[in-house]
């Protein structure tokens, strides 16, 4: 069965204090004709140290990812699931979740109202409405709306600035998610941990605002972080490299011999 694009609320994931960003969000859903919600962010830095440790797995952290988490990291991924937890207690469909700091191009109501309809088909559980390299392999693509394609990325996009997700979607990873030990878009990137199935809009219909590379705390908590001796930093960058190695190992066997087992999308 389609849906109407009305049926699907949308909410933009903003901080109390970014007001600037908010005005924007809200002039340019405003001439787009796209009605919204704004939603309060949890602030990573006023969490207390119990309430870290509810959702955040700092053991499993050190084992299953690269760096540890800051503030900004945990806020942001409880941000997404009380996203989540509310369209799960609703009685809508699905949802769009946006962050606040995109720019969105002239077709994004086509294309919402498209993916609302595609839902109908049963193929998809989110689908990114950006991504860095729209040029990257794709399983698999099709149209979607004039000008647009919905595509199987073979490597989900590193992003959370926008997406779709279906209630069931949202119920699941709601089971899966808490507690955590890796950034919310990093977790999206392993679909055969959470059983989503991924895929994304091409070309984007959003895209990153200017504001966004000069006011990300998140990574000026992660450079200020990786300062230090030399040595540190050459650590850190065997680190790094030993994880991408390892993501990039069950990726593929994910998508090649992982699906023939069970265990891909």
């Amino acid at each position: 069965m389609s849906e109407d694009f009305s049926t699907w609320p949308v909410y933009v994931i903003n901080m109390a204090d970014n007001t600037a960003r908010m005005e924007k969000c809200r002039h340019a859903l405003k001439a787009a004709g796209i009605t919204f919600e704004r939603f309060e962010a949890v602030n990573g830095r006023a969490l207390g140290a119990d309430d870290v440790a509810r959702v955040y797995d700092a053991g499993a952290n050190r084992s299953r990812f690269r760096h540890p988490l800051v503030a900004g990291e945990i806020g942001c991924y409880l941000s997404h699931v009380e996203v989540w937890r509310k369209l799960v207690l609703s009685d809508v469909p699905g949802a769009v979740v946006l962050e606040d700091d995109f720019e969105a191009e002239a077709d994004l109501p086509l294309v919402l109202h498209a993916l609302a309809q595609d839902a109908g088909r049963g193929e998809w559980d989110m689908v990114k409405l950006y991504t860095r390299r729209p040029d990257k392999r794709m399983l698999a693509r099709r149209p979607l709306c004039e000008g647009y394609e919905i595509a199987h990325p073979y490597q989900v996009p590193n992003t959370t600035l926008g997406y779709v997700i279906t209630r069931a979607s949202a119920e699941q990873l709601l089971r899966r998610s808490l507690p955590f030990a890796r950034p919310i878009d990093e977790d999206h990137k392993r679909f055969w941990e959470h059983h989503q199935r991924i895929r994304v809009v091409l070309p984007p219909p959003i895209h990153p605002g200017v504001e966004a590379s000069r006011g990300d705390t998140i990574a000026s908590a992660r450079r200020k972080d990786g300062r230090g001796a030399l040595s540190t930093r050459l650590r850190q960058a065997m680190t790094n490299l030993r994880y991408r190695l390892k993501y990039l190992a069950a990726l593929h066997w994910h998508r090649r011999g992982g699906l023939r087992k069970g265990g891909g999308e």
